[in-house]
Order: structure tokens, then C-alpha cells, then sequence
């Protein structure tokens, strides 16, 4: 099933605008992510894509066919929840076969259905527990595979990861790739974490405010962000200021290519931490700076500089490096930017 959200408004009260606008594509047999941070609408656009909500404008198509009035039940989606929803006085297995058997589907149907799950989520020991037996990832699994069992033409999940720690939600990610691999389903899912959005999406709708802010793949939302909220959104960047100087964006001692802007135009270039070069030798490199503080994180170190004009921009530099170049708080570097996405006032470059 594929899915076109067009222009949809919803309001809470009067001066309350949720969705504003939206329109999107979820490519068909794809995973797409609705991305942003919190209050930026992706749960209330996925509600209603579900009939869960009523819009006060747009349109939701499903399969090329207006779905906007119709109840939920008629519209061939599964969802999950954050919180599980399980039913506890259930089994596992009867959790999954629920939406089977309230639509009168044969027993062995039945059976053979929530064997096939449980496998699929690897689960199959676990029929006969109670949710309450159960680990918060293992119930999220459950959670999908009943959402999954009436086989509905798209699976929808809101913050499905949401309430689990760090490592059961890397250890989820893994096993809905490997459903999405074994089904080929449309899925489309509600994050507010970009890693999760970056490892598990075909497809990136990034909202902010209400409204969309850019959609495409993962990695052409990283490379070419459209507004300055993309930019800064997505990745860890610095920000740094400057102005139009001879058809390039000046920031301190630092140049970047800025293209046909007016002379003299303030400017903010955002630079991932990958993207600054750093050197002892002042060869190769245009900008000093002081480095403020070392933090190691595994394999690497967050290096915090601070340029001869005062700004402060973050590197991301491996362990071996740092050990290489003996570099310790206080000390002088050389650096240089081997790229920046550059935004002259509300204009992209």
C-alpha cells in the first residue's frame, strides 16, 4: 500500500495548529520515518493516517483511494503503539491472534498465523506467557506481530522504541529491519531520534512546527539540508556566523564558498564535526584556535576549539589521532573546514 498525505490541518482549540499543511509520499513496500522533535505533529499526522484522528483539513490516500472518512477498521492499517497496548489477562498467543479471530478467521488459519509471527519476531517459545512475563522489548515485539497478523497494507508505529533503553532499542531496530526484509511491508514510523531515523528509513519526512521541513532519503537530508533547522537538526554541528566578502561567506579567519549573495550579507555556515580539519602545522590550514576541552567517548574525542574571533566549533577526532598529535586542553591548533553548509539570511546556498 502506499500512502499520500495531502495538505492536512489539524487544530487543538483555537489557537492550537498541530499539522499545517502537510503533504508527503510514503513510497510503497518502504520504510518511512516521520522525524522531528517533540510538538512538531509527526504523532498527530500518523493518528491520522490511522482514522485515529479526525483532520480539519487535507486528505489521507491510501492505495490511490480517498481514505479521509473512512473508520479505522476500514482502512487496512496495523498499528503500534508506544506503550504496547497488550492486552494482560491475554497470552502472547492469543494477543496475536486477537484481530484474527474478532474477524472470524478459521482456527487453523488462526494458529498457523501466530506461529509464523511469533518465529518472525522470534518469539516462539513465548506463546503460552502473560505480557506481564515479559521484557518491555520482548512486548514491543508482540505489539508488532498483532499489529501484523490481519496482514494490513501498511504498518504504522509511533515511538515504537520510545520506551525502552538504549540497547533494547538497537536490538528492536535490527529485528524490524528483518520483518520489513521477510514482509516487504509499507511501514511508516514516528521518531524524535535521528540514529534511529538514519538506520531504519528508506524514506525521511522531517517536520518542525507542524509543518514539513524537507523529505527525502536519509542521506540527502544529511548532505544537503534545505533550511537552517535541517542543518541544525540533524547531525551535531556548529554554528558559526559571518558575512559576504568578496562572493565568499567570511567567518573569522575562515572562507567558504557562498556563491551569488550581496556583498556584506550575514551568513551562518554549519559545519558537522566530521568536516573540520586539524592540524599542528599551520601548513594547509587558514584558522588558529585554542582547544577548550578534550572529552573522550569511546574511540574518539570531542574536541571543543575556540577561534581567534571568540566562536567555539566542536571535531570529532579519533583516539589515535589526538594520542598522534598530542594534543591536550589549552594547547594552539590550526584548522580548516572541508565543508560547510552555508545559509546567507533565510536563503540556502
Amino acid at each position: 500500500m502506499r500512502i499520500s498525505v495531502r495538505n492536512l490541518v489539524k487544530r487543538f482549540g483555537a489557537d492550537s495548529v498541530a499539522v499545517n499543511d502537510v503533504s508527503f509520499e510514503a513510497p510503497e513496500g518502504k520504510i518511512t520515518a516521520l522525524l522531528g522533535p517533540s510538538g512538531s505533529g509527526k504523532s498527530t499526522v500518523l493518528r491520522i493516517i490511522a482514522g485515529l484522528e479526525e483532520a480539519d483539513g487535507g486528505s489521507v490516500w491510501l492505495d490511490g483511494k480517498d481514505a479521509s472518512r473512512l473508520p479505522p477498521q476500514a482502512r487496512n492499517v496495523g498499528f503500534v503503539f508506544q506503550s504496547y497496548a497488550l492486552f494482560k489477562h491475554m497470552t502472547v498467543g492469543d494477543n496475536v491472534a486477537y484481530g484474527l479471530r474478532v474477524r472470524g478467521r478459521p482456527a487453523g488459519d488462526t494458529a498457523a498465523r501466530v506461529k509464523e509471527l511469533l518465529a518472525l519476531v522470534q518469539l516462539d517459545a513465548y506463546a503460552a506467557r502473560y505480557p506481564a512475563q515479559l521484557s518491555g522489548g520482548q512486548r514491543q515485539r508482540v505489539a508488532v506481530a498483532r499489529a501484523l497478523a490481519p496482514r494490513p497494507g501498511v504498518l504504522l508505529l509511533d515511538e515504537p522504541f520510545g520506551a525502552l533503553d538504549a540497547q533494547v532499542r538497537v536490538e528492536l531496530r535490527g529485528a524490524l529491519k528483518r520483518v520489513h526484509r521477510e514482509l516487504g511491508s509499507t511501514m511508516v514510523f514516528v521518531t524524535h531520534d535521528q540514529a534511529e531515523a538514519m538506520e531504519l528509513s528508506d524514506h525521511v519526512v522531517l517536520l518542525h512546527q507542524g509543518r514539513v521541513e524537507q523529505t527525502g532519503t536519509a542521506a540527502e537530508i544529511y548532505d544537503r539540508p534545505a533550511t537552517p533547522f535541517v542543518a541544525s537538526f540533524i547531525g551535531s554541528v556548529s554554528v558559526l556566523s559571518g558575512h559576504v566578502q568578496n562572493g565568499k561567506a567570511a567567518i573569522g579567519q575562515l572562507t567558504v564558498d557562498v556563491g551569488a549573495a550581496e556583498e556584506g550579507a550575514p551568513v551562518k555556515a554549519f559545519v558537522r564535526a566530521h568536516d573540520v580539519a586539524v592540524s599542528r602545522s599551520p601548513e594547509d590550514a587558514v584558522a588558529s584556535a585554542r582547544v577548550d576541552a578534550l572529552v573522550r567517548v569511546g574511540a574518539m574525542y570531542k574536541v571543543t576549539l575556540r577561534l581567534a574571533d571568540g566562536q567555539p566549533l566542536t571535531v570529532e577526532l579519533a583516539k589515535d589521532v589526538v594520542d598522534e598529535m598530542r594534543i591536550a586542553e589549552g594547547d594552539h591548533v590550526f584548522v580548516n573546514l572541508r565543508e560547510a553548509r552555508v545559509f546567507v539570511q533565510d536563503y540556502a546556498i
